[in-house]
């Protein structure tokens, strides 16, 4: 297995970090919803090229409840960058469904639009921009009773220029374009890490089966097939965050099992590199959110704080971490 090494210690305003993207003028974006302490405002922290990390914007808050907690987001080719605000990741009632999808135009270090996509999503976690299309997971679907007593999630799919989107959380939404169930009555978390391949192909992450789903499209937009296309318990507990290589492989952050592993593009699933439990602060993987090609690197958040008995994570600790590979290394 390949051995992780720090990328950096955040600052204290960063408590919990999770989504990254690559800016068009080749910086890393992390943003961080701050779980671990909400009177710290959810962020966005910007890397340079020499790794330099400074606090770039504050995401504007919900005007009912004055938060915003960005975890997933993605830069259109206008250069406006997408978020999800997932208000209802810390499961209090009042916060279930106050989830958005924001579109932030920032000149510089300035916040100069913002605008609501969608609003009123229980729980908006991983995106992807495709095709003029923003992507969303939405990892519970609490309003949808299926017949088996299992938890049901899905992904939306939004026009880029579309605005005041109110959504309902249930089938009747035109903009939710898949679901599925999520199995393993131990972890009852769904969809989560989303990434399209090289053909196109949709692939999203059922996070508590630890499955990757593959979506084909028609030219309508309209599901044309699905699959299961990778399952191996021994390799791969969970699937948070993803991204595929200019080769077709794809790095997924496991989790619960504070572990990244590959998946070839033939789909072999090889965990590549594990960590025991720790505070992460020599680099050691500490509950891995999700991981990002930048600059040579594959570069991983350490969510670091969810402690329950189906993660290996058993504390959480400030400074927050991240974690690196050599690209070149974890493809091999």
């Amino acid at each position: 297995m390949i051995k992780p090494e720090l990328f950096t210690l955040l600052e204290d305003y960063a408590t919990t970090p999770d989504g990254m993207a690559v800016s068009p003028q080749g910086d890393l974006v992390l943003a961080c919803p701050n779980y671990a302490d909400q009177f710290k405002p959810g962020c966005l922290v910007r890397f340079d090229t020499s790794r330099q990390a400074h606090h770039w914007i504050d995401v504007p808050v919900h005007p009912d409840t004055s938060l915003a907690s960005p975890m997933g987001i993605a830069f259109a080719p206008d250069g406006d960058l997408y978020i999800c605000d997932n208000q209802g990741w810390p499961g209090r009632p009042e916060l279930q469904f106050k989830g958005r999808i924001l579109r932030l135009r920032i000149e510089g270090e300035r916040l100069v639009k913002t605008t609501v996509v969608a609003d009123g999503m229980e729980h908006p976690n991983g995106m992807r921009i495709h095709d003029g299309y923003v992507y969303v997971t939405q990892s519970m679907l609490s309003k949808v009773k299926d017949p088996s007593g299992l938890l049901v999630s899905c992904v939306y799919r939004f026009p880029l220029d579309a605005k005041g989107i109110q959504v309902s959380n249930t089938l009747s939404d035109e903009h939710m374009v898949y679901t599925v169930l999520t199995r393993n009555k131990l972890c009852q978390y769904g969809l989560d890490g989303i990434e399209f391949d090289h053909e196109g192909n949709l692939l999203v992450g059922n996070f508590g089966d630890g499955t990757i789903h593959r979506v084909r499209f028609d030219r309508r937009g309209t599901v044309a097939g699905e699959e299961i296309w990778v399952q191996d318990p021994e390799q791969l507990k969970s699937t948070d965050g993803m991204i595929m290589d200019g080769k077709g492989n794809l790095f997924i952050a496991d989790f619960c099992a504070n572990a990244i592993a590959r998946v070839s593009p033939d789909g072999i699933v090889s965990r590549i590199a594990q960590s025991p439990d720790s505070n992460g602060f020599s680099g050691e993987l500490d509950q891995p959110g999700e991981p990002c090609i930048w600059n040579g690197l594959l570069v991983v958040s350490c969510f670091d704080l969810v402690t329950d008995d189906y993660n290996i994570n058993t504390a959480h600790e400030l400074p927050a971490t991240m974690s690196c590979f050599d690209l070149e290394e974890a493809s091999r």
